[in-house]
């Protein structure tokens, strides 16, 4: 396989330009959740589970935010979102490190309501920057900078909050997330084809294009999402079970160097492996870590999983992209967003309450069956589509269209 490929996207400014801003507004985002449970059981002395309360609220308030605001991205442009966010963030996360629970609890969820609409604004400014050739290349190299962030933002977010005041390690963290958001408003990447020839943009019904093929698509992304976030609890629980837990990161680690290895190598196919097929693949590579006797056995098949996690998310991504027309893109993928979302959301409970009635390898029984079905569904929509579109062709109203 030839590198050219990542050697023509990386050529093009806008789009190293949106892969940095994308790993800058990542970070604070993936170490802001972490860092605000520490500091609800630290410095508020109150339980894992009102923790848990407030870092819901304000992931099921991004989530809510996503569609909302990537509609407004699609008619108003990204100063005139992004702006808003910015002020509203900062407003809040001044305010919310050094208050009181409740307080805390309304900031971090009306913060996540104005969320500044990160991975539609990153993911379109990526499209937007290259041809429709490179773009499975480009969006795989996005998911290598979403792991890259992943990475960092938690470790870097632990080991302030174990050294410095919680109060003040989220307010950092969350104004680093603000002055990105202003960096995002500077720079203005073009979303749309149209923002770059200056040609009108014309509206589009959402009926036309929210249909079975989108809904499919929204549906893989969110199954994909359970069977990681259901993965992650279970690496954990089962570590634990082997008397291992000094392995929890290492194995982590080397599940996320899958996923990347296994992006990059995505990035470099000449031809895109529908997102339904590597949601089935995720699913069955995920299923034998449930059978793992030991810690070693599970890295391997830790890292095995892997190899597809960031394939599958990037494939939705691509496939999503090409089933809505380029004006509702933000929109498309606001609800793409909500759709992982609620994934992550789900997995882990789901996850949790397996392995509290079957046993350590109970969650990732039931993830992977989750991803399975859903796959099993998303191929058979997509089967109809195609064998109706034909049809439709060669109806009179489509003839005389043509």
């Amino acid at each position: 396989m030839s590198l050219a490929r990542y050697q023509r996207v990386l050529a093009v400014r806008a789009a190293r330009q949106a892969i940095i801003l994308g790993i800058l507004v990542r970070v604070p985002l993936f170490a802001g959740n972490v860092v605000l449970t520490l500091h609800v059981v630290s410095s508020l002395d109150r339980s894992y589970g009102q923790a848990g309360f407030v870092t819901a609220a304000a992931t099921g308030c991004i989530a809510i935010s996503g569609p909302w605001r990537g509609r407004l991205l699609d008619r108003y442009g990204l100063r005139r979102v992004v702006l808003p966010s910015v002020v509203v963030t900062a407003a809040c996360w001044a305010v919310a490190p050094f208050a009181g629970y409740w307080v805390l609890f309304a900031a971090a969820a009306l913060a996540g309501l104005f969320a500044v609409p990160t991975f539609s604004i990153i993911r379109q400014a990526v499209i937007t920057a290259v041809p429709d050739d490179d773009r499975r290349t480009a969006l795989a190299l996005d998911s290598v900078a979403v792991e890259i962030s992943f990475m960092i933002g938690p470790a870097v977010g632990v080991w302030a909050a174990t050294t410095w005041s919680t109060s003040w390690v989220l307010f950092s963290i969350e104004m680093f997330g603000v002055l990105a958001g202003i960096s995002l408003w500077l720079v203005n990447p073009a979303m749309t084809a149209e923002e770059r020839s200056d040609e009108p943009v014309a509206r589009v019904p959402r009926h036309s294009w929210m249909g079975p093929r989108f809904v499919a698509v929204c549906a893989a992304a969110a199954a994909a999402t359970i069977v990681l976030a259901g993965t992650d609890i279970s690496i954990v629980a089962a570590l634990r079970s082997f008397h291992d837990s000094t392995l929890i990161g290492p194995v982590l680690s080397v599940w996320g160097l899958g996923s990347l290895l296994g992006g990059l190598v995505y990035g470099l196919l000449h031809r895109p492996i529908p997102a339904f097929l590597l949601l089935a693949g995720l699913a069955a590579v995920t299923f034998p870590m449930a059978f793992a006797s030991g810690a070693w056995l599970l890295t391997v098949l830790a890292f095995v999983a892997g190899l597809l996690c960031a394939p599958t998310i990037t494939a939705t991504v691509d496939q999503l992209s090409r089933v809505v027309p380029g004006n509702v893109r933000g929109e498309a993928l606001g609800w793409h967003g909500a759709a992982m979302t609620v994934g992550s959301g789900l997995g882990a409970p789901l996850a949790g309450v397996a392995i509290d009635w079957w046993g350590v390898g109970g969650g990732l029984v039931v993830v992977s069956a989750i991803g399975a079905a859903v796959a099993v569904l998303g191929t058979t929509i997509s089967a109809r589509r195609a064998a109706v579109a034909p049809v439709e062709a060669r109806t009179p109203a489509a003839a005389t269209v043509g």
